[in-house]
């Protein structure tokens, strides 16, 4: 859970927050959550996010989230 506040649902970012949300369960990330809190910082990460995990045919999307995680981790990234 974030610690710092998020943009509920039910407002004027809802048509943003239902673009950002996982389409299996719905639900939206923390972080995306909180990039809300700046709607233009909320659409400028999800495109970059879409463009890095499904730019090219060359590594499968699995193997993006792999790297994802490994980086993640050298970071020191808790979530």
């Amino acid at each position: 859970m974030a610690w710092i506040s998020t943009e509920g649902e039910g407002s004027e970012l809802e048509p943003l927050l239902e673009r950002v949300s996982d389409p299996r369960t719905g639900q939206v990330d923390h972080i995306m959550r909180i990039h809300a809190r700046h709607p233009a910082g909320l659409a400028a990460h999800y495109e970059l996010y879409r463009a890095v995990m499904r730019g090219t045919a060359s590594l499968r999307t699995v193997d993006r989230e792999l790297i994802a995680l490994v980086v993640s981790g050298i970071n020191g990234c808790h979530y």
